[in-house]
This record gives C-alpha cells, sequence and structure tokens, in this order.
C-alpha cells in the first residue's frame, strides 16, 4: 500500500506531499530554538530545553511600547551565540533598528540582515525568494537561519501606497486578504525549509466586549498561520530610581504545542538580556520542589533561603538534580496531557 500511495504523490507532484511514516515534512517539530529563557522555553514547548519550534510562525503581540523589539533581539542574540554559522534575516517595516543598537545588544552584525519593508506585497515577496533561495542548498549544506519580522502592524499595501500618492485616503478592504493569501504560502514554505519565523505584532482594546479583551491586527491570516501567539505586557524594574530593566508578563493566547493561557513572567534587563533561571522560582513553589517558609524557601535539602538570594546565584541553587524535577514539572505544567 505505502508504495501505491508514493505513486500517487509523484503522480500528483505537489512538492510539500510525503508518506506520514517518513515524516511530515512541512508539519512536523523536530527542534527547538532557545529563547535564553528556561520558562519561556516551556511555555512554548512544554520543555525548558525547548523553545520555539524550529520551522514554525511564531508571534509576539503586545501594545506599543511592551518591549516586543528588545524582547526579540534577546532571542536573535541567543540564536547566534548557539551557532557561529548561524545567520538573522530581519524584516523591518518601523525604521526602529540601528547597527548601533544591534551592536550595543552585543549582536554579531556581520550575521544579521536588515531588509527594510513597506507592503504586504514587498515582504511576502522578499521573505519567499529568500526561503527559494534557502532550499536550493543541500540540506547538509544549510546553515541555521532565522526570520524575523518587525512589525506586521506597520505594513501597508500597494494600493495604500498608491492611494496616498494620489491623495486618497480610503482605507484598502484587502489588507485582510492579502495578509492571509502571503502566510498561507509562507506557512508551507517555513516547514519545508525547516526554518523559524518570529513575527511581531500590535494589539488593540476590543470595544463593547463584556469584559476587557485585546485583540491582534492584520485580519486572521496570522492567526491561523502562527504556531503560538504570545501577548506580552510589562512592568519595569527600578534598582532605586533607576530603571534597569523589564519584568515581561507571557500569555499563551494560542498555542498548536502546549496548553493555552498560560501566563509566565520573564526579566529583560538592559544589561544582561534574557534572565535565563527568572521564572524558576515560581515553577519550583508550586510544585512543592522549594517551600515557602514565611519569607523564605525550603530547599530539599532542609536549607532556607531568601527568595533574592537564589535569583542573584540562580547556578548555586537549580542544580543538576533541581533541574531534571523542573523539567518533569514543566511538562506536567504546559502540556497537553495525553489520559486523565
Amino acid at each position: 500500500m505505502s508504495d501505491f500511495l508514493k505513486s500517487i504523490i509523484k503522480e500528483v507532484g505537489n512538492e510539500y506531499a510525503s508518506l506520514v511514516a517518513d515524516g511530515v515534512e512541512a508539519g512536523d517539530v523536530e527542534s527547538y530554538i532557545d529563547t535564553g529563557s528556561y520558562i519561556f522555553n516551556a511555555l512554548l514547548s512544554g520543555s525548558l530545553y525547548g523553545g520555539l519550534p524550529s520551522n514554525k510562525i511564531t508571534t509576539l503581540a503586545g501594545e506599543s511600547a511592551t518591549g516586543k523589539t528588545y524582547f526579540l533581539m534577546g532571542i536573535v542574540k541567543n540564536f547566534l551565540d548557539k551557532d557561529p554559522e548561524a545567520g538573522v534575516i530581519y524584516f523591518e517595516s518601523e525604521s526602529a533598528l540601528t547597527k548601533q543598537l544591534i551592536v550595543d545588544r552585543g549582536i554579531d552584525p556581520k550575521r544579521m540582515v536588515i531588509m527594510p519593508v513597506t507592503t504586504v506585497q514587498e515582504f511576502r515577496h522578499d521573505a519567499l525568494k529568500t526561503l527559494d533561495s534557502y532550499i536550493t542548498y543541500n540540506e547538509a549544506d544549510r546553515k541555521p537561519l532565522f526570520l524575523c519580522l518587525d512589525s506586521l502592524g506597520m505594513l501597508s499595501t500597494t494600493k495604500e501606497v498608491e492611494d496616498t500618492a494620489e491623495g486618497k485616503e480610503t482605507r484598502d478592504m484587502t489588507r485582510a486578504q492579502v495578509l492571509k493569501a502571503a502566510f498561507r504560502v509562507l506557512t508551507l514554505k517555513l516547514g519545508r525549509a525547516k526554518v523559524p519565523m518570529v513575527v511581531t505584532n500590535h494589539t488593540y482594546d476590543v470595544i463593547g466586549s463584556m469584559f476587557p479583551q485585546k485583540e491582534m491586527g492584520g485580519g486572521a491570516g496570522l492567526k491561523y498561520a502562527a504556531s503560538s501567539i504570545i501577548y506580552l505586557s510589562k512592568r519595569k524594574e527600578k534598582v532605586g530610581t533607576e530603571v534597569v530593566g523589564s519584568i515581561i508578563h507571557c500569555k499563551n493566547h494560542k498555542s498548536r504545542l502546549t496548553v493555552e493561557n498560560k501566563i509566565v513572567d520573564v526579566r529583560l534587563t538592559y544589561s544582561e538580556g534574557l534572565d535565563k533561571y527568572y521564572g524558576l522560582l515560581e515553577l519550583a513553589e508550586k510544585y512543592d520542589i522549594f517551600k515557602k517558609v514565611s519569607t523564605r524557601y525550603e530547599l530539599p535539602d532542609g536549607s532556607k533561603q531568601f527568595g533574592k538570594t537564589i535569583l542573584n546565584n540562580p547556578e548555586t541553587y537549580f542544580t543538576e538534580e533541581i533541574m531534571a524535577k523542573l523539567e518533569e514539572c514543566a511538562a506536567k505544567e504546559f502540556k497537553y496531557a495525553t489520559s486523565n
């Protein structure tokens, strides 16, 4: 039967079709990209050592000034730091990035390409050409590649640009359809090329809803295409009166891999980027690995420490044994159960 089915695939000529036993080329997640934060990895993949799916679209959405770009820069830095041969293609629509900002974040400017894009059509063309070129290489010769779009909300359409040039103020009602078509094709191409993409987008308050709700702009195209959609909000972190970074609340609004509506906090500092261990203390407390006793935590060896002491010296307290227990807890907390 398998030979018969393979002959059908050959006759049809669909480049993305495959026998399930051989792996679903555009669907199976073979590996993950470490984000630089254990707890954010778990939110996305169910494992502290997972992260962004290596062939899917992940969306970071939030209101203006919630740190979407800064957060994405931290992920880009970690991706490049993990592999000296890795590269990043960064589609940029806000004209917000400068070489100095990128260098100041510790990102290697020789391995990052900035591609300014103005319209959805321009982004679609450039992204697909990039992936088509990447796919022409033998799989063994391909270097790790990471695509970013920052941000979707700022992209106009060719019609909007033309109307503006002619002095018209009419809204392009086809924008959502153009976006949907673009991401429909991109999803398949990313799966085949085994390349991850992160898209940042804006959110807005839904008017007239009974309860306060956030909605992501751009229509349904990205909502359907994204494997995960994370809503971000933040509060400033201060030392005295000086703002040194942000605590970013990450809500798993949509996911095909982990339980939806889970919320974790990650710490992003201006000097160090993403804090790898931040968020693990709360996970350890929830599953009684560290037990809260008054203002301190009781550790498995019976000793007691303040939370601040643990966070300031994470390698001392999050030992290999503790991390193994936390990995089991992460699976319980973020993965779908296989039975009652």
